[in-house]
């Protein structure tokens, strides 16, 4: 109970600034500078990506960041916009605003606070395994997908004119239609956003290469003036807070924003933690995964609190905060104070930033998330694992970025059950020195005549226990010399009790013994026997042997004594090893 009101488990980031060290101060603050340098162009780059007002991106990095920097556990991780985010609350929130702006804003405040609401439901019921459910694979064709898709959607900025098409498929085939309408003037400030950002990257990667370029653009249109080039520009910003509304929560939007919002929290969390965790490893440390989606879900709601848009984790940002020596959360603190700073009272230069130059920010960003050689990587490594993440890549650009993830969800589900209910099996057999292996790849392991030993490597449940009683009588029919005794390694398949696969055993065991076959169980001793007498399976000599291992099963076997004594006397396997090394096994 004590633990439970704890404020180490309610925010751990309150807990480690308590605790700070004046030698951090420095390095966190020059960090914190960093950070607030890079984070400033590209919040409002993506805000432009999600359909809403340049301010809307700086709104939705100032409360959510220092919301993090008390609840969550990580001393790097950096919240803001984010790439994949943003392209989902765009594809999502578009259809439904109908061209309205002001009701685009609110549907994705509301998304969301639904967003961060589901993070909250996910953390109370411990659901941050689902860190892993997105498999690696997966999340890298659905990054792909999300990348793809931004970039093409982002030439109409880039080249001057606007898509007719809303498919991204549509929108390739239709780009070369649309030269003729391509307006020299945006192309020329995009071609020199693109060309300062590239050399700062090569002759100065230390320095924020969004920020200059957005600068120099910005310059240069305000000396020449965007009307004589006819160029669009961010426009004229609000200062101070903003106006302050309630997200909107009708029965007829949950409805259309619910799955989606679920879909959303779910990418945000599994992109969040992959960033997470490896600068937590690579800084020494752990964090928690169910403190860190409650840590996002009240970001997120901070967020639509301000007037923002759904954040995560962003990786870019993390990593200048660890290139910079950040050493704790206070690093999100002054990043936001920054942001706020401009916010609230230096927007007026933001207002000539041209749309081009942050088009190119975007798709360079973009480019950031690809990873097309980590996915052909894949085909050497594990095959499964490349088809995989080539369906996803291809599902996000077919049929888009909210049905993509759908799938790829489900894809990882389907992957999960497929190893579930037909996973590998082994049959084991012994070397010379008496130590039981996996037979098929060392030579020196053969089987032991009589017996076949089988590991089934799965737990077994209702839906693969029909197939494990196939695949052992299957085994034993197309075994070479018949067998008397069949052993099933329990350790590895029986993790907990299931009447549907003890009535299988049943069954087995019964199979079994009108071949003449003794059904022997190895491992778990005192759980099997408790579970096969709750089945009413009878253990014993009349009915199914149970032993602690597959040493003592094999020693105690009959039929193997028999062996024993037999094959001694030939010098084929001598078995004094197995009596003195009775856990010696792999």
């Amino acid at each position: 109970m004590n633990n439970f009101f704890s404020l180490a488990r309610w925010m751990p980031g309150l807990v480690s600034l308590l605790g700070y060290q004046r030698a951090w101060l420095l390095p966190d603050v020059r960090a914190g500078i960093s950070v607030a340098a890079v984070a400033l162009p590209v919040a409002i780059a993506y805000a432009e990506l999600t359909g809403v007002g340049a301010i809307v991106g700086l709104y939705s990095c100032i409360l959510p960041m220092i919301v993090y920097a008390l609840f969550g556990s990580s001393r790097q991780l950096i919240m803001g916009p984010d790439a994949a985010t943003c392209a989902v609350i765009a594809a999502v929130v578009t259809p439904l605003a109908a061209g309205d702006a002001a009701r685009h804003w609110q549907l994705v405040m509301t998304m969301t606070a639904m967003t961060g609401f589901w993070c909250l439901v996910a953390s109370r019921l411990k659901l941050g395994i689902l860190a892993d459910f997105l498999s690696r694979p997966i999340l890298m064709g659905l990054l792909n997908g999300v990348a793809i898709t931004i970039m093409v959607g982002q030439l109409s900025s880039v080249l001057g004119f606007t898509f007719a098409q809303s498919g991204l498929i549509e929108r390739l085939l239709a780009v070369p239609s649309y030269g003729a309408q391509v307006h020299l003037s945006t192309l020329g400030i995009s071609i020199l956003t693109l060309v300062i950002m590239l050399l700062s990257r090569y002759f100065r990667p230390q320095w924020p290469s969004s920020l200059l370029a957005l600068a120099m653009a910005a310059l240069v249109l305000w000396f020449v003036g965007p009307e004589r080039l006819n160029v669009a520009v961010v426009g004229s910003l609000s200062n101070g807070l903003p106006n302050f509304q309630l997200p909107e929560f009708p029965p007829g939007l949950i409805r259309e924003l619910v799955l989606p919002a679920l879909n959303l929290a779910m990418v945000s969390f599994v992109s969040m933690m992959l960033t997470a965790r490896s600068f937590a490893t690579k800084n020494g440390y752990d964090i928690d995964a169910d403190n860190e989606f409650r840590a996002l879900g009240l970001a997120n709601i901070a967020s639509a609190f301000s007037q923002g848009f759904a954040i995560s984790g962003a990786d870019s940002r993390t990593a200048v905060n660890d290139a910079n020596g950040g050493k704790s959360q206070l690093v999100s603190i002054v990043a936001a104070l920054v942001i706020a700073l401009v916010t609230f009272f230096l927007t007026a230069p933001l207002q000539y930033i041209p749309t081009a130059a942050l088009g190119i920010v975007l798709i360079l960003a973009s480019f950031s998330l690809t990873d097309f050689r980590g996915l052909w990587a894949l085909y050497k490594s594990d095959s499964s694992a490349f088809w995989l993440a080539w369906v996803t890549f291809f599902s996000v650009l077919l049929v888009g970025v909210i049905p993509g993830i759908a799938l790829a969800v489900l894809l990882g589900l389907f992957q999960f059950l497929r190893n579930v209910m037909r996973p590998t099996e082994h049959l084991m057999g012994m070397n010379d020195e008496g130590v039981v292996h996996t037979m098929g790849r060392n030579e020196e392991v053969k089987a032991i005549t009589g017996i076949l030993i089988y590991r089934f490597n799965s737990p077994l449940t209702y839906f693969n226990a029909a197939y494990f009683k196939r695949r052992v009588l299957l085994l034993l029919a197309s075994e070479p010399q018949p067998a008397k005794c069949v052993i099933i390694d329990a350790v590895a398949c029986f993790t907990h009790q299931d009447i549907s696969v003890m009535t299988m055993v049943g069954e087995l065991h019964k199979a079994l013994k009108r071949q003449g076959v003794h059904m022997v169980m190895a491992g778990r001793r005192g759980q099997m026997t408790q579970w096969l007498k709750q089945a009413g399976i009878r253990v014993g000599e009349e009915g199914i042997l149970v032993y602690p291992d597959l040493y003592q099963a094999l020693r105690m076997t009959h039929r193997y004594q028999q062996q024993h004594l037999t094959d001694s006397k030939e010098g084929v396997i001598d078995t004094s090893d197995v009596v003195r090394n009775p856990i010696n096994r792999s």
